[in-house]
């Protein structure tokens, strides 16, 4: 629903990172939160960043679940990939940012100072991405409400009583709305991501089949709903899917959600699984596959939120 545009705000660019725990976004790439470390430089991966000396190669899969991304190296190199990704795509190799990023839901509050200042650690960024040397400065930057942000735009549309669901690969945010209008006390962040899912399948085809399935194969499931593998494991792992979004309902649930009362509505990476073996009634319940929702919904809410501040200055 959140579309996809420029903002800027005199001559800064307003530039939107979600860091995910399976996937970094920004509004125009996609790429696995995976990257390992090198003193030299890769010989077949063209995928890396070079900074201060090291070279960091991004590659498959995921992170391990970090609560505290502030306290995470990883996150920030992987935050620099992320902004060479997006002035590539944007045709740029050097730019004067505001980094626009966020977090779960009721994480916010507690970690929002620490995390904008691991944010802004280097105000002037000079480093490598690909082979191609990217020069940015970093004005400011603003944390945000995930989940939130990825709506924000679009609140008008969401008549009547409404429960939004942002599953992600570590965290589910869940969130309460009424006529568009949200509300701290309805409002959630829990560990019940996509990762969840995945240990499901992994231990559930171990114990039946005594057999370690290759992390790609769970992933492409996920992503896709079809590994192209035996029918057997196919059906072992649509198994252990089914019961994760038995357990994602019955916890959506638990923060009040009732199907004659309100709609519900999926976004982020579970989306896909959710909507593929969940138990729902398809005319109240929808899904959004935007899997850059979030770091769009960062530079409206980001753009919006300057553009306040300024009028505010003029009164």
């Amino acid at each position: 629903m959140t579309n996809l545009r420029e903002y800027n705000m005199n001559g800064t660019i307003i530039l939107g990172v979600d860091a995910g725990y399976g996937n970094f976004k920004t509004a125009r790439t996609c790429f696995p939160t995976s990257v390992t470390k090198s003193m030299s430089e890769p010989t077949i991966s063209k995928d890396f960043v070079e900074y201060n000396g090291a070279y960091y190669i991004l590659g498959d899969g995921h992170k391990d679940f970090v609560a505290d991304k502030h306290e995470d190296e990883d996150n920030y190199v992987l935050t620099l990939a992320a902004i060479a990704k997006e002035l590539k795509a944007r045709g740029l190799h050097t730019a004067k940012i505001h980094l626009a990023v966020g977090l779960p839901l009721k994480w916010v509050q507690t970690q929002r100072e620490d995390f904008r200042t691991y944010m802004l650690q280097n105000r002037h960024l000079d480093y490598r991405y690909a082979g191609k040397r990217y020069v940015v400065d970093i004005d400011d930057c603003t944390v945000m409400p995930q989940c939130y942000a990825a709506i924000a735009e679009n609140l008008r549309y969401f008549e009547g009583m409404n429960m939004i669901a942002d599953i992600g690969n570590g965290t589910m945010n869940v969130m309460i709305l009424n006529n568009g209008k949200a509300s701290e006390n309805k409002s959630w962040t829990v560990k019940m991501g996509v990762n969840n899912c995945f240990i499901k399948i992994r231990n559930l085809i171990l114990n039946e089949k005594n057999k370690e399935i290759p992390t790609e194969i769970i992933e492409n499931y996920l992503r896709y709903g079809n590994a192209y593998i035996g029918t057997e494991y196919q059906k072992l792992m649509e198994l252990a899917a089914k019961s994760y979004a038995e357990e994602i309902f019955a916890e959506l649930r638990n923060y009040g959600y009732d199907p004659e009362l309100m709609r519900l509505y999926v976004m982020g990476g579970g989306a896909q699984i959710i909507e593929l073996v969940g138990d729902y009634d398809k005319e109240r319940v929808t899904f959004d596959h935007d899997i850059r929702v979030n770091a769009k919904g960062y530079e409206y809410f980001c753009y919006m939120k300057l553009l306040t501040q300024k009028r505010a200055e003029r009164r």
